[in-house]
């Protein structure tokens, strides 16, 4: 996968250790989002993160990616290639800068990212979301992510697990 061809808008690259502070500055407008999903972004849990991996994925099948406009990060995107199987891509993490969300900026991100999966190859993409929080489940519903009927369940809530096919 080639990461600038991510967006059509943004400049997309990789983050690295310099970026946490970003990262958690972005997170620390979504208030809402760590009501429903906790702990709170701090330093510490961003860096784990950057090279947290699902069973079976490998360090060069993740992409945990900042989106810039104008030099300044407005979203984060962590992405892991083929999981849980070959032809789907999965969303471990979005987040869009709180200032500019509901304007559509993160369903163009979405748009685009799909856009670039399925030309990769890629005939789904899979994500989840906490169990009750009813702005990532509008947005991914929007997007056009239908549950998939599994869930799972964590130490601190459930997670719903939600697939957009890609077509053809």
């Amino acid at each position: 996968m080639i990461v600038s061809d991510i967006s059509s808008v943004y400049s997309v690259r990789q983050l690295n250790e310099g970026d946490i502070p970003s990262v958690v500055a972005l997170s620390s407008g979504n208030g809402l989002y760590y009501r429903y999903c906790p702990p709170f972004a701090s330093g510490e849990s961003v860096r784990a993160d950057m090279s947290a991996l699902p069973p079976g994925r490998k360090l060069e099948d993740k992409h945990y990616l900042g989106y810039f406009k104008d030099g300044r990060m407005i979203a984060v995107l962590d992405l892991i290639e083929g999981y849980p199987n070959a032809d789907t891509a999965f969303i471990g993490f979005f987040m869009v800068e709180a200032c500019v969300q509901g304007a559509g900026v993160g369903s163009g991100m979405i748009g685009d990212l799909c856009r670039a999966l399925r030309g990769c190859g890629f005939s789904a993409v899979r994500l989840g979301w906490v169990k009750g929080n009813p702005q990532a489940e509008r947005f991914w519903h929007r997007n056009g992510f239908a549950e998939t009927g599994e869930e799972y369940e964590t130490e601190r809530y459930t997670v719903v697990l939600a697939e957009r096919r890609l077509g053809q």
